[in-house]
């Protein structure tokens, strides 16, 4: 059974090297509708795949991490990046360029970090990330697999670059929360939520 759980959020970027002129040359932002899709073959003690509730904690703190943020490519120009860094107080800065599909990548290494170091306490067996689907636009979205978020053939997504300014952390319940994550350290879903 596949379940599914939607966030927004709001996002500034520039997609360096697209045939658009307008998203290549120019600081662009959109209303993302980011859709996080999850799978198994059981259900919990409460007969669901993953209840909705425990997605509302960490999951959320880290998607929201892009709302009202600039997103940046580590590979962009360095007096861009340094000039973004300088004039924004929420910015991510990630080692694949902006678009939606590196978006549903980044999204899906991040998620799928997370869940596989959360210990579920109410009966959840087997719940794995199905896919990312990134809705850049009303009409254009990115859906991404396991298979294409661990692609070096897209450009290698190592979790040590994904890095959040000191204002988006500063909106964590735990403002080393990213840090955790990335070094495999265990979270406990709550009993209650």
């Amino acid at each position: 059974m596949i379940i599914r759980k939607q966030f927004k959020f709001e996002n500034a970027h520039i997609v360096r090297g697209c045939s658009t002129q307008r998203c290549r040359a120019s600081l662009h932002g959109h209303s993302y509708k980011i859709e996080l899709l999850f799978e198994s073959n059981y259900l919990d003690n409460g007969q669901m795949v993953y209840d909705f509730g425990l997605m509302k904690q960490n999951m959320k703190a880290l998607i929201d991490s892009f709302d009202h943020a600039i997103t940046l490519w580590d590979k962009d120009d360095k007096s861009y990046v340094e000039d973004m860094k300088r004039n924004s107080d929420r910015w991510v800065q990630l080692p694949v360029s902006p678009s939606a599909e590196q978006f549903s990548r980044v999204l899906f290494v991040m998620m799928d970090i997370l869940l596989k170091a959360t210990n579920s306490i109410n009966g959840e067996k087997e719940v794995k990330l199905h896919s990312v689907i990134v809705h850049e636009t009303e009409t254009g979205y990115a859906q991404g697999f396991e298979v294409d978020a661990y692609s070096e053939l897209m450009g290698k997504i190592d979790p040590e670059q994904i890095v959040f300014s000191e204002g988006v952390k500063a909106d964590w319940h735990d403002v080393g929360l990213w840090d955790k994550v990335r070094a495999g350290v265990r979270f406990t879903n709550p009993d209650t939520v």
